[in-house]
């Protein structure tokens, strides 16, 4: 078919035959313009055929707990997507509702000759294709283009921690990483879709953002977040910055939380609008192939982040479909967790107690304080977060949800293959060893408040989400 995305990124989801008509791309995990295996994919196959290209993106009112927040954050990006996509002649068109049955509308509106989509591991993604593909009388491709390496091809199965899938991916990236080819001004016009006017202002097209937020079903308590800007744009500037100012040391202060150490990256990369292969490139390239041994600890110890344990934690989430439950813990986690299910807990705490951080441990508050504040919580601190989580509730099962539902509702970064596999590492050993058996946590990893306090300079963080809070 094409020649400029490798078929490897490329599964068709039926068996629909080829046939005229424009081809369409639903974007939904991928929200950008430049770098984007499954746009590319879509225009090639549009050039080829001589025919328009459109890019359509369904909202749905709600999403996994996704509020306010989340929603501005996505649709400030997406209203960008709008302009950069005019630029290049591509129509873009704004849906709401159900996917299942919107966009199954619109290509037959639209009398699609194929449809391409781009991959996400998570269950409510892909019980959405699977509800197109029962109506869908077009081919439908899926392109995975938030992946590095496709994660079909990475793996075939479930891996068991970081030691048996970095093999595989080191194998593959030589062929993978490399640069994209830029999208060209396309010289097909779509037409207009007087037919698929709004209806409601709740489905079918939608006609301005404002009107998209309107239509929204979620709770708006959760104050909009002011410390990253939206967008494609903006996600490339906070990469060019990060690669300047913070990459010579990020070896050396990443695991620092008083420090600004960390990338700040991870909700450009989970809304799509910087495609990991872009920032995984530039990585390698900065520096050339020499330069100082903390630049190279860096970029190495960087690269093991961004590419290695981001996309294990999709190859998590696609081959365990208890991704966000107990029973995708491994089978000794289970097993020792609920040997201990009954341990006595010196402390115990409701979910308005976490949501409020009002613990005994001024550690952890601060964390929690951070993450509500800011829509980020540091990496390190997400870890003894989650572990105390499940210390101080009665059982893992509520530890995971609780979890689970702070992550989401506050971190811009939440409802991602990350966040299920950071916390299931945490609280259920995934990716992890058995360790020393002890209270509560069995053969779990455990973590200590004076541990903690002896790793980096605790009352400097304190301060700084303290002084946070009073801005």
């Amino acid at each position: 078919m094409t020649e400029t995305v490798d078929q490897n990124r490329v599964h068709k989801l039926n068996q629909q035959e080829p046939r005229e008509g424009p081809i369409i791309y639903w974007m939904s995990r991928d929200q950008r313009v430049a770098d984007n295996w499954a746009l590319l994919y879509a225009q090639e196959m549009a050039l080829e055929r001589r025919q328009s290209l459109a890019v359509i993106f369904c909202l749905v009112p709600e999403f996994l707990g996704a509020n306010l927040r989340h929603y501005r954050f996505m649709l400030k990006g997406l209203a960008e997507v709008e302009i950069n996509l005019q630029k290049l002649g591509i129509g873009f068109f704004l849906l709401g509702g159900e996917p299942g049955r919107e966009i199954t509308r619109f290509c037959r509106k639209a009398r699609a000759g194929a449809l391409v989509a781009d991959f996400s591991p998570l269950r409510i993604s892909r019980g959405w294709k699977t509800a197109v593909v029962k109506n869908l009388s077009a081919p439908f491709f899926e392109v995975d283009a938030h992946n590095i390496v496709p994660c079909r091809l990475a793996s075939s199965k479930q891996e068991y921690a970081a030691y048996t899938f970095r093999p595989k991916i080191k194998k593959l990236l030589p062929r993978y990483l490399t640069d994209y080819p830029p999208l060209k001004p396309h010289p097909h016009p779509f037409p207009a879709f007087s037919s698929l006017a709004q209806n409601g202002g709740k489905e079918g097209l939608l006609t301005g953002w404002q009107v998209a937020e309107e239509a929204l079903n979620v709770e708006r308590q959760v104050p909009e977040q002011s410390s990253y800007v939206s967008g494609e744009k903006a996600g490339r500037e906070a990469m060019e910055r990060f690669i300047t100012a913070k990459l010579p040391a990020y070896a050396a202060d990443r695991n620092d939380p008083s420090k600004d150490g960390q990338s700040n990256l991870s909700c450009y990369l989970h809304f799509g609008q910087l495609a990991p292969q872009r920032l995984a490139y530039e990585v390698k390239k900065a520096g050339g192939e020499t330069g100082e041994a903390s630049l190279a600890e860096s970029k190495e110890d960087f690269l093991e982040e961004l590419v290695v344990r981001r996309e294990l934690s999709d190859n998590f989430c696609f081959y365990n479909q208890g991704y966000d439950s107990t029973e995708g813990f491994p089978r000794w986690a289970r097993e020792t967790l609920h040997a201990h299910r009954n341990d006595p807990r010196e402390y115990l705490y409701s979910l308005e107690a976490f949501e409020e951080a009002r613990t005994h441990d001024q550690i952890w508050n601060s964390a929690q304080n951070e993450m509500v504040l800011t829509g980020k919580m540091h990496g390190y601190m997400r870890m003894y977060w989650a572990k105390k989580i499940l210390e101080w509730t009665e059982t893992p099962e509520q530890a995971l949800e609780i979890a689970i539902y702070l992550n989401d509702k506050y971190s811009l970064d939440g409802r991602d293959p990350n966040g299920y596999s950071g916390i299931a590492w945490s609280i259920g050993g995934v990716h992890d060893r058995a360790w020393g058996e002890r209270p509560i946590f069995g053969k779990v990893r455990y973590m200590s408040y004076k541990g903690i306090r002896s790793k980096f300079n605790i009352d400097a963080y304190l301060a700084k989400v303290r002084s946070r809070m009073e801005e």
